[in-house]
């Protein structure tokens, strides 16, 4: 491969990495830059509403003059479509891949990359996805309104439970029940065995993360839909759906609602189990305790000389590993008078697993979960200090840009981005909540 292309997918993997885009995330290992892992997060109010879709990207030295070769992996072993575009077994339909026929001006050029094919990869995620199926154009009839109904339906059950429940029962090593698939299909498994590494999972904290941001959307999408689809009730095929490239199936909402609720209950149990396994690696004089210790210290006496923060900060019995930091709010703002225990919580394999925040004190907040759960994102993974200003940043932002992916209360995110009336009842209970964390 020519130092050129070498060069360009670099570049394009480090923009995208430092972008702002929360639904994109891509990686590969350092010995290859040609095999691209990338995670397309499902848009919101689509049936693939924040899924975790993973797909390979293949270069040749001729890139950017030629596309590179896109396969989805996510496709539960080849079993499962989950689009007209994108195949059971992972071919993925686009004019600009050269993988479908398409209008003049929309082929392939060297001035689109890597990014330009995610984004329009994740335009075939729609909220009516029977549409990208040609010929639809002339569906008139009620019976095609019948099977778009019925394939968004599908795809919103399979989404949950293949692109979340299944990657996150696998990244936490949860047996499934009987009749559940186990098989895990990797499009890389050949070139993989080939240069004798692990199987590589670059997205695993991610996944983690983003589940425990969006676990009460995805309760509230089965609470929505548990009613209309009763278990055990099978998935209608669709007209161009063909042998080995389909996506059959049954509902079976209520056993996805438990499924859920274990994930989430193991994923607390690991949060809160960095505070032993943190105690051990200071034990053992391990860098990450020490590296964590003095990063600490530095922001302690950062904050001393520094008003721009209204926080304090400590270290829990001591452990490097489990902060607390104490939100003070602003006065003339909703938080006037509240005080704000939040927990912050440290892997030993950090930064490469990023910080847990958790809410010890309740707050009404489009950013933070009912449970306590705060979305923020740092500009710096590996320093702390910057960990702490983006959890400040995001508690005391009080004119946003709508992003519906950092929305983790769902009522809240309503009511702030709802009429004039919903934001001043917003405003009241956000007030409402810094008043009770001062009694």
């Amino acid at each position: 491969m020519s130092n050129q292309s070498i060069l360009r997918i670099t570049r394009e993997l480090s923009e995208i990495q430092r972008g702002s885009d929360l639904s994109l995330a891509v990686a590969c290992r350092d010995i290859d830059v040609r095999h691209v892992r990338a995670l397309i997060i499902g848009p919101p109010d689509t049936p693939y509403e924040f899924g975790f879709f993973e797909f390979t990207s293949k270069f040749t030295k001729e890139y950017p003059t030629k596309a590179p070769t896109v396969q989805c992996i996510t496709t539960n072993g080849g079993r499962t479509r989950f689009n007209p575009n994108i195949y059971a077994g992972g071919k993925v339909c686009l004019s600009i891949l050269g993988t479908w026929r398409g209008e003049r001006g929309e082929e392939w050029s060297s001035a689109q990359g890597l990014e330009s094919i995610l984004i329009s990869i994740q335009s075939l995620m729609s909220s009516n996805p029977y549409e990208n199926e040609p010929g639809f154009e002339d569906a008139r009839s009620d019976y095609d309104k019948k099977n778009q109904a019925a394939y968004v339906a599908k795809i919103r059950h399979e989404t949950l439970r293949i692109s979340v429940i299944e990657r996150l029962e696998d990244y936490l090593g949860i047996k499934r029940g009987k009749g559940s698939q186990v098989t895990v299909y990797d499009a890389e498994e050949d070139y993989q065995a080939s240069v004798l590494e692990a199987p590589f999972e670059p997205f695993k904290d991610l996944c983690k993360r983003r589940f425990l941001w969006y676990y009460e959307s995805y309760l509230a999408s089965i609470e929505a839909e548990i009613n209309k689809h009763r278990d055990g009730q099978r998935f209608e095929k669709m007209p161009f759906e063909g042998p080995g490239n389909t996506m059959e199936g049954t509902f079976n909402y209520t056993k996805l609602k438990e499924r859920l609720q274990t994930i989430y209950a193991k994923l607390y149990d690991e949060t809160v189990g960095w505070a032993a396994e943190g105690m051990k690696a200071v034990q053992e004089e391990k860098g990450i305790a020490s590296n964590l210790q003095r990063q600490f210290e530095q922001i302690v006496s950062y904050l001393k000389t520094n008003d721009s923060m209204t926080i304090d900060l400590d270290l829990v019995e001591k452990n490097p590993f489990v902060w607390q930091l104490v939100f003070f709010g602003r006065p003339m703002t909703n938080l006037d008078g509240g005080m704000f225990r939040i927990m912050i919580y440290l892997s030993p394999k950090f930064p490469d697993v990023l910080p847990r925040v958790k809410f010890a004190t309740p707050i009404f907040h489009h950013r933070v979960s009912p449970d306590g759960i705060l979305c923020y994102n740092a500009t710096r993974k590996d320093d702390m200090r910057s960990h702490i200003e983006a959890i400040v940043s995001s508690i005391e932002e009080e004119s946003p840009a709508y992003d519906p992916r950092t929305l983790v209360n769902p009522e809240a995110a309503k009511l702030f981005w709802g009429g004039a009336d919903d934001k001043k009842i917003y405003n009241r209970r956000l007030r409402r909540s810094a008043q009770d964390s001062a009694e």
